[in-house]
């Protein structure tokens, strides 16, 4: 027999066998067209953000661009497009890369109501999830079809505003702004839903607190006090959705930390101090199906709620936002107990408020 360093291994016995040594489960090399654009989304995605900076410091290191890019980074400080609502973009929402990068879980929609646009809205959405692959697939694309099971809305995703922003880094922010993607600042959220009739706002309510809590099998939600959407419904006459994805915690593997333990006390820290959390995490790799950080292929289904009827109160009482709080909880578990043993069939344990 010839030795394998003159060449005489093929491709998939090369595979086969690093497969047995370091148990990599490698992906065939013979994978439909489609999946591998499915992938290809998914990971151009992930990569968007060091792709930006990378882009950004390549461009700042030739002085003769610094005309340009001063003015630039200056704007960026004063420009107020992240608290109204962004610049969206009805061919950024419908790129044919959306469509590939729903697929790949694949992510879907499930509406128990219709949504007249007559009435402005704001979706709750649970769980955060490590990253909330569900949330920008539904909200920030056309992925799944927003506009034709909820016509005439205008959604726009939320994520962290001032001074932890995502709208303070080069280029990333404007492909953010162009999705519709805004800053959750309460100046933000009352600028959008006051515009009236279709205006919609999503909230990923548990936010930082929530990533860390996000474990497959599991549905930890931070809600129990968290009344500032209820109040932000109420002022602005913004009817409320709850809004469950399936699927969502169980898209990335992360390490045990558990309330009290070393790792969970470094990731609280770290998230005082920056106002984000980091939680540590693994997936899949882009040629294998257990090493890296790419999410796994998992469905993610998003149940949309009966819609909870808000009149308008500029001056809401404190028992008003307690009632229509609990009615809120009552909708989402109302959710859970329906669909549970048909999306979450494998789950470890039942939703849990734990905040």
């Amino acid at each position: 027999m010839k030795s394998p360093l003159m060449g005489t291994l093929n491709l998939e016995e090369i595979r086969d066998t690093i497969s047995k040594n370091v148990e990599v489960k490698f992906a065939p090399l013979h994978i439909p067209p489609h999946r591998r654009l499915q992938t290809a989304a998914v990971a151009l995605w992930a990569l968007l953000l060091p792709i930006c900076i990378i882009l950004f410091l390549f461009i700042v290191s030739f002085e003769k661009t610094w005309g340009l890019m001063i003015p630039y980074l200056i704007w960026i400080i004063f420009d107020p497009a992240p608290e109204r609502g962004g610049r969206p973009k009805e061919w950024a929402r419908n790129l044919f890369i959306w469509k590939y990068f729903a697929q790949y879980y694949p992510c879907s929609i499930v509406k128990e109501a219709d949504l007249p646009s007559d009435r402005p809205y704001l979706f709750g959405y649970h769980p955060h999830g490590i990253i909330g692959m569900g949330a920008f697939a539904t909200f920030a694309t056309e992925g799944t079809g927003f506009s034709q099971h909820f016509p005439g809305l205008s959604p726009h995703l939320l994520t962290l505003g001032k001074p932890q922003s995502n709208f303070k880094i080069p280029f990333y922010r404007e492909l953010l702004m162009i999705h519709g993607v805004s800053s959750v600042s309460k100046k933000s959220c009352a600028r959008i839903l006051s515009r009236g009739a279709g205006s919609a706002i999503t909230i990923v309510i548990g936010g930082a607190a929530e990533s860390l809590s996000a474990h497959p099998g599991t549905a930890d939600l931070t809600l129990k006090k968290r009344f500032g959407f209820i109040k932000m419904a109420i002022k602005e006459g913004a009817d409320l959705v709850p809004v469950f994805s399936f699927g969502e915690n169980d898209v990335s593997r992360q390490m045990a930390n558990k309330p009290g333990s070393v790792l969970y006390k470094i990731q609280k820290k770290f998230q005082k101090i920056f106002g984000f959390t980091l939680p540590l995490f693994y997936g899949r790799g882009i040629f294998n199906y257990n090493i890296g950080l790419m999410p796994f292929r998992h469905p993610i289904v998003s149940v949309f709620g009966r819609p909870i009827r808000v009149e308008k109160d500029t001056k809401p009482s404190d028992q008003k936002v307690q009632e229509l709080h609990e009615e809120y909880i009552e909708e989402l578990m109302r959710i859970w107990d329906k669909y549970k043993d048909v999306y979450a069939r494998h789950r470890t344990k039942e939703l849990t408020l734990v905040g």
